[in-house]
């Protein structure tokens, strides 16, 4: 195949190691970014982030991609991710701000080997390890940045994504060793760490002459993703992202009776997933596992509770079957019957935002206005799309 540029790719077997120093695959960066900007707006869009990468090539590549997964947040703050390698001015500059507890922005720093050793980040809380790493002083170096406990800014902990089997080297006996040093600057000092990768000018590291090969072509996927975080007994547990989830499901809602009760209670059903998405799960990863026809309610059932899951058509078409829409008639009956196959077809979970009636095909009804006089008014609008939610899962009640 070719290249960008219309060159011949070499033609051998290219593995983990080469990514990004050898071959670029363009769509790989936007998931890894995208999977970073997935764990951070279900989390916290502002916890303070630093993205390791093989070189500044790929620390540029990285800041731009992450720009498009951050959307509004990086139009609304152009601080919001910045590249802070030893060959960016402007980047340099920020370090200090990135750093102070005090500072919001940047929220997001990529970079190679500037901030590997020395930077003192207190509120740093995910780290993201998109780099190859060989040497257990580097690994220590750099998972140390987000090691600082800051109880005022509630920093108790923090998060590894690593897309390299970098943390491997956890497993590693030489682990437990002596703790690497952190470089605390005072107020007129300089930001940057003194002698940072190694070459005593806080360079960082390019490729090794090697002529990269940019491909933009080739699809790129998620085949697995594994979860391990520390027990209360200190020991690392070990589990698929399925267990993960089982457990933090579990954890909230004691039973699948629980679970049900309060998922048919609730007016508004994305409020019950934003607060297990606060626990880290990822509807987006569960739906990978079971499949993509199937909205979160029946994800939770069946990674939790081992039900046997229904797709959203499925659903849709129980409530078609028992003639839900008899009771309405003219436009209100095509408002709901448009909502139901949006549901079907897209997953809508907060069907009764007005704003969906701006949405094509259900848009050229009419105004929002007209349609929800449709209906008789925003109450009875509500009404209608709430017993119809209830609709869907009346089977499970």
């Amino acid at each position: 195949m070719k290249d960008d540029l219309g060159r011949d790719v070499p033609e051998r077997e290219y593995n983990r190691a080469d990514m990004d120093r050898i071959l670029v695959l363009n769509q790989r960066t936007r998931l890894v970014a995208r999977r970073v900007m997935q764990y951070l707006k279900a989390t916290d869009p502002y916890s303070k982030t630093i993205i390791f990468c093989e070189d500044v090539d790929h620390a540029e590549r990285m800041r731009a991609a992450i720009v498009n997964e951050a959307g509004p947040l990086a139009i609304e703050h152009s601080k919001y991710v910045m590249r802070i390698t030893g060959d960016s001015t402007e980047g340099k500059a920020e370090l200090d701000n990135f750093i102070d507890p005090e500072s919001r922005f940047p929220v997001i720093a990529t970079t190679s080997e500037l901030m590997t050793t020395g930077v003192d980040a207190q509120t740093c809380k995910l780290i993201v390890l998109d780099k190859t790493i060989n040497s257990m002083t580097t690994f220590k170096q750099i998972i140390g940045r987000g090691t600082r406990i800051l109880e005022e800014y509630n920093k108790l902990f923090f998060t590894i994504m690593d897309f390299k089997r970098a943390t491997a080297l956890f497993n590693d006996p030489e682990f437990d060793g002596e703790p690497v040093v952190i470089y605390e600057p005072g107020p007129d000092d300089d930001p940057v760490p003194p002698n940072v990768g190694g070459n005593g000018e806080g360079g960082e590291g390019e490729d090794d002459g090697e002529q990269k090969i940019y491909v933009s072509g080739v699809p790129v996927r998620i085949i697995a993703e594994r979860v391990e975080y520390v027990g209360a007994d200190g020991q690392l547990i070990t589990e698929s992202y399925r267990e993960f989830a089982k457990k933090q499901v579990k954890a909230e809602f004691a039973s699948l009776d629980d679970f049900v009760r309060r998922w048919n209670a609730a007016d508004r059903k994305r409020a019950i997933l934003d607060e297990l998405e606060q626990h880290g799960l990822s509807f987006e990863a569960l739906a990978a596992e079971v499949g993509k026809d199937f909205d979160p309610f029946d994800l939770i059932l069946h990674i939790a509770y081992d039900q046997p899951p229904l797709t959203r058509k499925e659903r849709a078409d129980k409530v078609r079957k028992r003639n839900y829409f008899a009771k309405y008639g003219g436009t209100a009956r095509t408002v709901l019957e448009g909502l139901l196959n949006k549901y079907a077809d897209e997953g809508v979970i907060n069907i009764d935002d007005t704003n969906i009636l701006r949405i094509a095909p259900i848009s050229s009804l009419g105004t929002p206005v007209q349609l929800i006089n449709a209906f008789g008014g925003k109450d009875e609008f509500v009404t209608a799309v709430h017993k119809l939610q209830s609709a869907l899962y009346e089977e499970a009640a």
